[in-house]
């Protein structure tokens, strides 16, 4: 399955535009050539972090690759750690932006999970998503530091949005969670389930699209048995 095509299909199908270029455009008086600089930077960190690896990337090769001299990467992020910290809050903010996470007063709330639970199976299926955890399995080891950046800058944002986005239905009456935070953990983990294993390992076809939406519609269908409005304690 091309992964790029199954999130282009789900952002035209929710209505939901990425924000992969919002980090170019200035939102009022400021310096735009800056802002391009920063985009670029962080664009090729994304694209080398992914073929290279973490411990395989020196500033100077993101400098080349982005056009700049290394002081204006420098400039715009102090060190390495900050620069990888930035690459994959991007990569999750343009793929996962906080408008689906946003909880209108109306609407059912199986709609609102789907949007959120696709655009998450299409992130965690895309190939800088894949080569990124398993640069932080070979790698973390030797830095420690590695999977603990990263867990703050991807999943930790993407668990902490979850957990507000359910607490807004819980007080709206669509849900009954107890715990926001827990069951939050709990819907991601199901959508990776079985398919994450597969793409990390790399042993069979990736699914295709009717098994993708076949997973989110059993793990909505069982999360909401488990938390819909008078659920069973």
């Amino acid at each position: 399955m091309n992964w790029g095509v199954y999130y282009i299909s789900f952002t035209a199908k929710f209505n939901i535009l990425p924000r992969m270029n919002l980090l170019a455009r200035p939102t009022g008086p400021g310096r735009p050539k800056d802002l391009e600089k920063r985009a670029a930077i962080l664009e090729a960190a994304k694209d080398l972090f992914t073929e290279r690896g973490y411990a395989g990337v020196s500033m100077d090769a993101i400098a080349q690759a982005a056009g700049v001299s290394k002081l204006t990467v420098y400039n715009h992020f102090e060190d390495k750690e900050t620069l990888f910290l930035a690459a994959v809050k991007a990569k999750c903010e343009a793929q996962m932006p906080h408008e689906i996470f946003e909880h209108p007063a109306e609407g059912p709330v199986a709609d609102q999970l789907e949007a959120i639970a696709r655009a998450f199976v299409a992130l965690m299926g895309s190939p800088e998503a894949v080569a990124l955890q398993r640069t932080l399995i070979t790698e973390g080891r030797a830095n420690p530091a590695l999977p603990a950046l990263f867990y703050e800058a991807g999943p930790r944002r993407t668990l902490d949005e979850m957990a507000l986005f359910l607490d807004a239905r819980n007080r709206a009456g669509a849900l009954d969670v107890p715990d926001v935070h827990r069951a939050a953990g709990h819907f991601l983990g199901l959508l990776k389930g079985e398919l994450q294993m597969r793409l990390l390992f790399g042993c069979g076809e990736p699914p295709d699209e009717a098994e993708c939406d076949a997973h989110i519609a059993s793990v909505i269908d069982l999360f909401l048995r488990a938390y819909g409005p008078g659920r069973k304690a």
